[in-house]
């Protein structure tokens, strides 16, 4: 790693600075996030990280933006979008929606909706260790239950989010477990008794806050006459994802079952069809933008030298186990930040924390925890995280509405901390353990 100053660090890292700042000034001087599109910070902040790099000729920096916007992550997460939107669209169009919210609101009561939301985030995620297929097969149906009851979409979206983290955090099949324990050299059955008791807290709390702090009053009616049958893709998709089945795949499955059901009943044509899936699509375009914008930038402030700064001043001051903790954690979270994907970030990090966890006698279980752990935190409340997104775009909201409702992501901030200063859980501090 070449030794970078001060100086240039700062400015390798100003492009995200400036993002930041262009989209939460122009929000507050126009009174309202709605009105501010975060793609047009991104426009400015890529401008500007273009021009910072005079190391490289005009081409070349044009070169390195588009090599981060075609990363193959970043282009596999443009095609769940495409397929997202245009199920999303389809099912509405059928009736779909309609139909899963009727269902679900006759057999669960509205007081008990947030924490039922909640539970099927957190289990579905588990399933399929993906926080953004989850956040897909739910948002739709969690957007229509809110205006039934008559309460904020963003909260109940904000569910959702906040349940998909849970599995995106534990799952075995999940990204970052994965990630975290192959970095780490340890076994995932150790990283997950240690991460459970890790989360557990802020999940009990976070279900406790929605049965008994945000509970709905009232009852909703349910028309006697819903069409039960249309609720079969929700459901399928559902099913598909708990089998494994890739998000992709699972979309597909379920455009063409929506397709197949509701051509055969009244109002659903083949122009029906096709005017749906090009809304769809239309719907994601600012996500879209916004997903090849920030991959990017990131590769811009990398080329720049902004994540090397960020690894070598955090490594240089430890002289603890603790220490090494926290710096584990916080520089996983700076770099999720700067790259908006928690699966990157443990990537990047991991050597480095490895070998911090091994010089200062870090469990390589508590290590892993606290990687994976962080980066769904701060994946869990940016913005411009594909997470945040999607959710945003297929509720129709600011990303931003959703934030301040994330409750189960802020938790999980808080105990990456409680398990730095009180050595929680005291268990993965102390077992001796052998690396994989």
């Amino acid at each position: 790693m070449t030794n970078i100053s001060t100086r240039r660090g700062l400015i390798a890292l100003s492009p995200i600075v400036v993002l930041l700042a262009v989209y939460l000034l122009g929000a507050w001087l126009a009174g309202d996030f709605y009105r501010v599109p975060i793609s047009v910070g991104f426009v400015v902040a890529i401008v500007y990280a273009i021009a910072l790099l005079r190391d490289y000729n005009f081409q070349e920096r044009i070169g390195l933006f588009t090599k981060g916007a075609a990363n193959p992550d970043i282009m596999y997460m443009v095609w769940i979008f495409c397929l997202a939107g245009i199920f999303a669209s389809s099912a509405k169009a059928m009736g779909a929606v309609d139909a899963t919210v009727a269902l679900t609101l006759r057999f669960v009561p509205s007081a008990y909706l947030p924490a039922g939301i909640f539970v099927a985030a957190c289990f579905i995620s588990m399933a399929i260790g993906t926080s953004v297929g989850t956040i897909v097969a739910l948002t739709p149906v969690v957007t229509a239950m809110a205006e039934a009851v008559g309460c904020d979409v963003a909260w109940l979206v904000a569910i959702v989010v906040g349940g998909a983290f849970f599995g995106d955090n534990l799952s075995f099949i999940s990204d970052t477990t994965i990630a975290a324990t192959q970095s780490q050299g340890c076994r995932m059955k150790d990283k997950f008794r240690t991460n459970f008791v890790l989360v557990l807290p802020a999940a009990l709390a976070t279900l406790a806050l929605y049965l008994f702090g945000n509970a709905m009053e009232g009852v909703v009616s349910v028309p006697e006459g819903a069409e039960w049958f249309k609720a079969l893709p929700y459901i399928l998709v559902i099913l598909l994802a708990l089998f494994g089945v890739n998000v992709l795949m699972v979309l597909l499955i379920g455009i063409i079952v929506t397709d197949a059901i509701g051509l055969m009943y009244d109002g659903y044509t083949g122009l029906t069809l096709f005017t749906a899936a090009g809304e769809g699509l239309a719907s994601m375009c600012e996500l879209i933008l916004v997903t090849l914008f920030a991959g990017g930038l990131m590769n811009l402030v990398r080329s720049a030298g902004g994540f090397d700064f960020l690894i070598d001043r955090l490594t240089r001051r430890i002289s603890s186990s603790r220490g090494a903790e926290a710096i584990i954690a916080l520089l996983t979270a700076l770099t999720n930040i700067c790259t908006a994907n928690n699966t990157i970030a443990i990537l990047t990090v991991g050597p480095i924390a490895r070998d911090l966890s091994q010089k200062y006698g870090v469990t390589a279980r508590k290590s892993a925890s606290l990687m994976d752990t962080a980066s769904c935190f701060v994946q869990g409340v940016i913005p411009y995280g594909a997470q945040l997104l999607m959710a945003a775009g297929l509720a129709s909201v600011s990303p931003v509405a959703i934030i301040p409702h994330l409750y189960y992501p802020m938790a999980l901030g808080v105990m990456v901390v409680v398990a730095i200063v009180f050595g929680f859980p005291r268990s993965a501090a102390v077992m001796k353990e052998k690396r994989v």
